[in-house]
């Protein structure tokens, strides 16, 4: 069975989690097989955006604890090691827009995950929950990375020592969420948003995507050296030269990611 299903629609790319009887918890396989789906959207040139979501009425509840606690399964280290950090490592790395549909709830991994996605958008049953110290364990998948710069430090810890559910509005006011859809549209929505993206200068958004994700670790010097280096590297594209052809000109621009 394919537990995690890709599909082209023009210039993005759709990864559903596709596990619905388990509301898309992960385990080993499914795990596999989102780090090929991640790889091939990212080597595929026609791929411009790529948006992640969940099928069913959840967008993912974490690790599949039957798998976790299992004897003879891949065991914690392993599942952390081999499972989420490279996922988390691909959704940053990969330097095209990545948008999460998030529709129910998305839960420890599931949530982390979709915070690492560089756009969130959410259905308005959706939810979030950090739910990790339920169950005595710490929260993983880069949550202690992003969710304290997402919600500023207090909040984020009170999530992770409660395991308090925040609804979509709430997650929206804590700056976790971009823009919420109703549920029957979220995806469609979710779409048309990423293949706005897509029609863009992706060539710039991926540089941009390696700035951001260095903006926490470089002083200011270093990150106006590193500004420069990739404007420099901006303007030799080709998706420069169209964008002031077509400003000049009038016209709109023909952007290829190049």
């Amino acid at each position: 069975m394919s537990f995690i299903l890709s599909e082209k629609k023009e210039k993005v790319t759709v990864i559903t989690l596709n596990r619905a009887d388990k509301f898309n918890s992960f385990n080993r396989e499914m795990s596999l097989q989102l780090h090929k789906a991640l790889d091939e959207a990212e080597a595929d040139k026609n791929c411009r955006a790529i948006v992640l979501t969940g099928s069913g009425k959840a967008f993912c509840a974490g690790q599949d604890l039957a798998e976790a606690i299992d004897p003879n399964g891949p065991g914690i280290a392993r599942i952390v090691e081999e499972h989420y950090n490279p996922i988390i490592l691909r959704l940053r790395k990969i330097e095209k827009p990545i948008i999460a549909a998030v529709n129910g709830v998305a839960a420890g991994a599931g949530a982390n995950i979709a915070l690492a996605c560089d756009i969130v958008f959410a259905g308005k049953s959706a939810s979030f929950i950090q739910a990790f110290s339920k169950i005595g364990l710490i929260p993983d998948s880069g949550g202690t990375f992003f969710l304290p710069r997402l919600t500023g430090f207090n909040l984020a810890s009170a999530l992770m020592f409660t395991g308090d559910k925040i609804t979509s509005d709430e997650a929206l006011q804590h700056g976790m969420v971009y823009k919420i859809f109703d549920d029957n549209a979220l995806l469609a929505q979710a779409v048309v948003n990423a293949q706005h993206v897509a029609g863009m200068p992706t060539k710039a958004i991926g540089l941009t995507k390696r700035l951001l994700n260095q903006t926490y670790n470089n002083t200011l010097e270093q990150q106006l050296n590193m500004e420069r280096d990739l404007q420099i590297e901006s303007a030799n594209s080709y998706d420069y030269n169209e964008g002031v052809k077509a400003f000049l000109e009038k016209r709109k621009p023909e952007f290829k990611g190049e």
